[in-house]
């Protein structure tokens, strides 16, 4: 019966190919050692080539003893026979991870590598019906979303595969039984500081129990239909992502308004896609995150952890560029020639015009300014803005502080020391970006204006 639900398995999943080199994933324990038996048996109608890939976690004193039983029985079968051995608890200190984390991560990373250098097309794995169950419910209790929910996949990257996801692990047992073969015990799995052992001895026996004794096989259909949703999601995902998630000065960044033009919940996994193409990876993303990222206005950041701020500026999300070094600079500036800031990487150009012959003047234009020219005296003094500046913009009732005005403006702190500041004696003129002082602007008396024009240093 279990022999046939496995050929099964891997004939429904297509699991493996004639001819294929498979590595078989081995611990010692129960379920890896009668996946290794099972294609054993298997091999013949095949057919396939096995080899056998143990790793050591070196985190128990019998660590070397399930090794060697490991070598020992790939020997007693002539297969390959190939190792590997890490320091999982130094890691995981090392990566800010738990043990259970770091010791996937690395083990993955062995078999990955094993397989590329020998040759093998696919890793088999003893993930059972149990597994999918505890996964499952310890997702559940952390808050995961469908991708979470979906939990093991019977092949994952087509290249890892668990032919025994169907099995639970009663049918291993009888099955080791019966034939009186031999596998190594882990205590450590009766430990219930670890959360999946106390599913596994405490939870989930309660729920078969007390509440529904077909539990695991009906979280085993209930992952395989998320699995299959989740993955409609996901392409309706990909069919959107370019129109979303754009590149911005050299870096990816979500296009507000098209983000919230979405139904919810593409708009969530857009965000999560965006955050794994900056991040690498989704680890310790929670759903308070994604709302957050959702919900972000024009003009505030998002620390999402150290590496990586977000920032809402002008219709994009996208990380927070890195602050550029001040630089003290200022000019005299008698507006009959171009001056070239080479600190800010512009340059500035004046014109004095009759305001009859100006035509229609923008007073809303981040690199062109217009004032009166009466009311200046040259030469203009530019420089960066100082700590205290402040004056009355156009319209304003008063004088307000500058940090203050970029602050009302939106302006990103990182580019405020960037705008240059034009001074007529000691009275601020204008700043880029802003409007122009009160006391400078343009009105019926005004028969002469200058004109002031920010444009990029040629490179």
């Amino acid at each position: 019966m279990l022999l046939k639900k496995v050929e099964n398995t891997i004939r429904e999943y297509a699991l493996l190919q004639p001819q294929e080199k498979v590595l078989v994933a081995c611990s010692g324990g129960a379920d890896s050692v009668c996946l290794l038996h099972l294609l054993l048996e298997l091999r013949e109608s095949g057919p396939w080539e096995l080899c056998v890939g143990h790793f050591n976690h070196q985190l128990r004193k019998e660590a070397r003893e399930d090794e060697t039983f490991v070598q020992e029985l790939a020997l007693n079968h002539s297969l390959e026979f190939h190792a590997g051995s890490r320091d999982v608890k130094a890691y995981a200190q090392r990566s800010r991870l738990n043990l259970e984390e770091a010791g996937r991560e690395l083990r993955y990373a062995f078999l990955k590598e094993t397989a590329s250098s020998i040759g093998a097309a696919k890793i088999a794995t003893a993930h059972t019906l149990n597994d999918q169950a505890e996964t499952f419910l310890m997702r559940l209790l952390r808050g995961s979303g469908l991708r979470g929910l979906a939990g093991i996949a019977p092949i994952r990257d087509d290249l890892i595969i668990r032919p025994m996801i169907q099995v639970e692990r009663a049918e291993i047992e009888t099955y080791l039984t019966e034939r009186n073969i031999e596998y190594r015990v882990d205590k450590s799995n009766l430990d219930r500081r670890y959360l999946r052992n106390r599913i596994r001895l405490d939870l989930l026996p309660c729920i078969q129990r007390d509440y529904e004794p077909q539990i695991k096989l009906q979280i085993g259909r209930l992952t395989e239909i998320i699995r299959s949703e989740d993955e409609f999601l996901e392409g309706l995902v990909t069919s959107v992502e370019t129109d979303t998630i754009l590149r911005k000065d050299n870096q990816p960044a979500l296009d507000v308004k098209r983000l919230s033009q979405q139904p919810l919940a593409l708009q969530r996994r857009l965000i999560r896609r965006f955050l794994e193409i900056i991040r690498g990876d989704l680890r310790g993303i929670s759903y308070e995150n994604v709302e957050t990222i959702r919900r972000l206005k024009n003009g505030k950041e998002f620390p999402l952890d150290q590496s990586f701020v977000l920032r809402s500026h002008q219709g994009f999300i996208g990380l927070k560029p890195a602050p550029i070094p001040r630089s003290e600079y200022v000019y005299n500036w008698d507006g009959s020639r171009s001056l070239c800031l080479a600190e800010q990487g512009i340059k500035i150009a004046g014109s004095k015009e009759m305001l009859s012959d100006s035509g229609e003047l923008e007073f809303n234009n981040e690199a062109l300014a217009a004032v009166d020219f009466n009311r200046l005296s040259f030469p203009l003094i530019v420089r960066n803005r100082h700590e205290g500046d402040r004056y009355r913009p156009l319209g304003a009732p008063g004088r307000s502080k500058l940090k203050e005005i970029f602050r009302a403006k939106a302006i990103p702190v990182e580019e405020r020391d960037q705008r240059p500041v034009f001074l007529s004696g000691e009275e601020i003129v204008w700043v880029q970006g802003l409007p122009v002082a009160h006391k400078f602007r343009i009105t019926a008396a005004t028969t002469s204006i200058f004109k002031i024009m920010i444009s990029p240093l040629q490179k």
